[in-house]
């Protein structure tokens, strides 16, 4: 652990950021920075993961929201940005695509269960469920999640829930959470130019499906 390595990064990055904020929301973004190195002595975050934090976080503040980090939501689920604005709150789970050893063996089928079991656990806690990324990597999104519940074919739910089943057994993601999960958005993150730039699901799933190969996997 390198904490004033840590603590230059995360002070660099939040300068940079602060030309996407007006002067008085600095504050806001500087009580993030705080936050993650009080985790970062705590041995709960790591750099690279934080650097991300604090651009979704920058992008929200600009727009008016109020944002904790590495947020409890239950008595089991820790969200990487919980947000507040009027009487809406927003939650953004970020995925770097990282895969443990564990699995090098079915790293894709791996990282879809994770990416389905994060839509149907986390957006049962907010008003606005996103996901966040990288431009670098790219995120396997079911269809499934971009229809309304009342258009989600039983088999395709059983078909996801099957997937989730493989690797989350404590506790189970149920039938329920998965007919009645959001997911609002998508923000594509652009670590060298310090920024992150919010698109719609559909768009997204579209731009990326034939290179996932949707058309030979099914989720």
């Amino acid at each position: 652990m390198d904490l004033e390595k840590f603590k230059k990064d995360v002070s660099a990055m939040t300068n940079s950021l602060s030309k996407h904020v007006g002067e008085s929301d600095f504050p806001k973004l500087d009580y993030v920075r705080l936050q993650l190195i009080g985790m970062y002595k705590k041995n709960l975050v790591k750099i690279n993961h934080s650097i991300l934090e604090l651009i979704c976080a920058s992008n929200l503040i600009s727009r008016g929201y109020a944002v904790d980090v590495e947020k409890s939501v239950s008595d089991i689920l820790v969200c990487d940005i919980y947000a507040k604005k009027g009487g809406g709150d927003t939650i953004i789970e970020i995925e770097t695509g990282f895969t443990p050893p564990e699995h090098a063996m079915d790293t894709t089928d791996y990282f879809a269960a994770r990416i389905m079991s994060k839509i149907a656990r986390y957006s049962q806690y907010c008003s606005k469920f996103s996901l966040a990324t990288p431009v670098t990597g790219i995120l396997p999104i079911p269809k499934i999640f971009m229809l309304p519940p009342s258009a989600r074919k039983p088999e395709d739910i059983d078909s996801v829930k099957s997937l989730c089943d493989l690797y989350y057994k404590n506790p189970p993601i149920s039938y329920e959470n998965i007919l009645n999960a959001r997911l609002h958005s998508i923000y594509l993150i652009n670590i060298d130019k310090s920024f992150a730039k919010e698109i719609d699901p559909q768009r997204y799933v579209e731009l990326t499906q034939n290179l996932l190969g949707y058309g030979q996997i099914k989720y």
